[in-house]
């Protein structure tokens, strides 16, 4: 072989010898981007996963702080609730206290209305008797007037439609003059006070 020849297969070894450097190179170099890659992605991977978790773990405690304030709310709603009816409950009982305080006394005073009632059935035989009769008569009216002011009424039904609720009957008896359940004759007067009864009024009902 010449000179020349080996000079020509020199350099085509000096060419390939590089050509092998340049591609183990690239090699070596596309497996470590291969592998730097394969890092970053793990590490991303990781990342995602602990940002999931945190994320997870804020909504449970989101969740779990809702749950508290609408329990704490719905407490507060049945608080407030139970407080308005006591208020309500004592206001009532505090009017009704007012309202019957006298009941127990207008109750036994009604025994000195009916006496005097009575005692106006009676007729009149003299000057003198009517006169006392008179001043029964005023007794009665300024008695009447005083329980008025303070809520007491008189039932007095004659005539009226017989009513269970304010009314006792007696007796019931047939009166072709008069429609039945009506109220044909009162024995003793009823009283309310302030709309409750305290008193029915005892009468005879038409059958």
């Amino acid at each position: 072989m010449s000179e020349k020849d080996n000079k020509n297969q020199s350099v085509e070894d000096k060419i390939e010898e590089i050509k092998n450097a340049v591609e183990q190179e690239a090699a070596e170099t596309e497996q470590n981007d291969a592998e730097q890659s394969e890092v970053d992605a793990g590490q991303v991977f990781e990342d995602m996963t602990e940002e999931d978790r945190k994320f997870a773990e804020l909504e449970a405690e989101l969740e779990a702080a809702r749950q508290e304030a609408a329990e704490n709310k719905d407490l507060a709603l049945r608080t407030k609730a139970e407080a308005d009816n006591t208020r309500r409950r004592a206001e009532n009982e505090v009017i009704n206290a007012r309202k019957y305080a006298i009941e127990k006394f207008a109750v036994e005073l009604l025994a000195v209305v009916d006496s005097i009632e009575q005692g106006l059935l009676l007729k009149a035989e003299s000057e003198e008797s009517k006169a006392i009769q008179d001043g029964m008569e005023l007794t009665l009216k300024m008695t009447l007037s005083t329980l008025e002011k303070f809520g007491v009424e008189q039932l007095n039904p004659l005539e009226e439609v017989f009513d269970p609720q304010l009314h006792e009957a007696m007796t019931m008896v047939p009166s072709p003059e008069h429609e039945s359940n009506t109220v044909i004759d009162v024995f003793q007067k009823g009283y309310t006070l302030n709309g409750r009864l305290i008193r029915p009024a005892r009468v005879v009902v038409a059958q």
